[in-house]
């Protein structure tokens, strides 16, 4: 099986299983020098774990400490320029959970398609189609994120849900996001109605039920001129930095869908400009970034959902996901951009 890179310049490669020894990621093309800050690799791990300030009971239950272990690539706190290596083990798997999934596959999971392709395939847990297969990405991410902290401090990526079923935040919520601490709200939906959110999802959990839901990713103070004009838009890379994520089913970009019946004098003919979401011709302008992503309900349901530890819905624990995905697009194209002129 391949295709377990992702970037050009600034690279990850992911492995590792649910439920096997350990899941990890070598990162390469991070320059030397790059202050580690292993304070950022902790807190965006401990984001990704089951039951961020007191959501616990609107997740799953699988509790992993989640503790990196650095194998290679750091030296007297700085990175060395050389392949960055890391492990976290798994400690808390229920394979026992799975034992008849290997002769029934699961609605709505890659169970089949996996064994179909590629003839063997690792059951547990959904092996490597497991969203636990993210803690790679949220590693490297963080790397990303110290490497862009150095060199565009002002910089920063904002991920909230803004849609979990049938709730969605209000234009003046979405307006504040900036303002807000968005790990304190229980579904990372930043509003009066977050504990509705968490009522929602508790009852969806109790009937083994499961809602979808839209994560929004705001950048302030990206850095102009990142992207490529043909192949590797910015948008277009981070179009496949989020798809590439499990349960995900829509990207869009600014206005979006929503542009398709506006019409030209009235979508151009403005001083406005966040209708283009911070990217023009593939390439940042500079203004803020807009994006968005939708995903389908958790596959996880009825008897399933019961009896196995499963997220009644994706969103809330999929943001530290796509902040660290947004990071690794942005380190990739910086890096390109120290290349685009002699």
């Amino acid at each position: 099986m391949g295709a377990n890179t992702f970037g050009s310049r600034f690279t990850l490669t992911s492995f590792g299983e649910s439920h096997g020894t350990a899941l990890g990621v070598v990162i390469d093309g991070c320059p030397a020098g790059v202050s580690f800050d292993e304070m950022i690799l902790t807190k965006e791990l401990e984001r990704r774990r089951p039951g961020h300030h007191g959501s616990g009971q609107i997740v799953s239950g699988r509790q992993e400490a989640d503790q990196a272990e650095i194998l290679s690539g750091i030296f007297e706190g700085k990175t060395l320029g050389t392949p960055i290596a890391m492990i976290v083990r798994n400690q808390d798997a229920r394979s026992q959970d799975y034992t008849q999934i290997k002769q029934q596959s699961r609605a709505g999971h890659a169970d089949d398609m996996w064994k179909q392709k590629f003839g063997h395939s690792d059951h547990r847990g959904g092996g490597r189609s497991s969203g636990r297969e993210t803690v790679s990405r949220v590693m490297a991410g963080a790397v990303a994120q110290m490497m862009l902290k150095q060199v565009c401090a002002p910089m920063k990526v904002i991920g909230y849900a803004s849609q979990i079923g049938p709730l969605t935040l209000t234009a003046e919520e979405k307006a504040q996001v900036i303002n807000k601490d968005i790990d304190s709200f229980q579904a990372r939906f930043p509003s009066k109605n977050d504990q509705a959110v968490a009522d929602l999802l508790k009852k969806a959990q109790e009937e083994g039920d499961s809602h979808g839901g839209v994560a929004e990713i705001l950048i302030t103070n990206p850095p102009a001129f990142l992207g490529q004009p043909v192949f590797h838009k910015l948008k277009s890379d981070l179009a496949q930095a989020f798809l590439s994520v499990g349960a995900t089913n829509g990207f869009e970009l600014g206005l979006g869908f929503e542009s398709s019946s506006i019409k030209g004098t009235d979508f151009h003919g403005t001083r406005e400009q966040s209708q283009y979401g911070g990217i023009r011709g593939g390439i940042s302008t500079g203004e803020n970034i807009l994006l968005r992503v939708s995903f389908k309900p958790t596959s996880s349901i009825l008897d399933v959902a019961k009896k196995g530890r499963h997220d009644p819905c994706i969103v809330t624990r999929a943001i530290p996901v796509l902040e660290a995905m947004t990071y690794l697009v942005l380190a990739d194209h910086y890096l390109w951009s120290r290349t685009d002129r002699i």
